[in-house]
């Protein structure tokens, strides 16, 4: 029996598995991956996976951490 695992030599996938596309920044909150890109990342090539993940460093910034709920977001207007 062989220890060996197959690995595929592709980029990985960024996703956490937190789901949420942020209201605002559309964003995912987990992987900070557009929706376009979310639903394309499998047909992408790995250099357009690399720029993504390159990219992905600087999108934190774009998403506010949300709280307070309704209340909150009714302040803001």
């Amino acid at each position: 029996m062989s220890d060996q695992i197959w690995t595929r030599d592709e980029v990985e996938s960024p996703c956490i598995k937190i789901c949420v596309v942020h209201p605002e920044a559309r964003l995912c909150t987990g992987c900070l991956r557009s929706i376009d890109e979310i639903g394309r990342w499998s047909r992408m090539s790995s250099d357009e996976r690399r720029e993504i993940m390159a990219e992905l460093p600087d999108r934190a910034g774009q998403i506010s951490k949300r709280r307070g709920g309704r209340a909150a977001r009714l302040a803001r207007k």
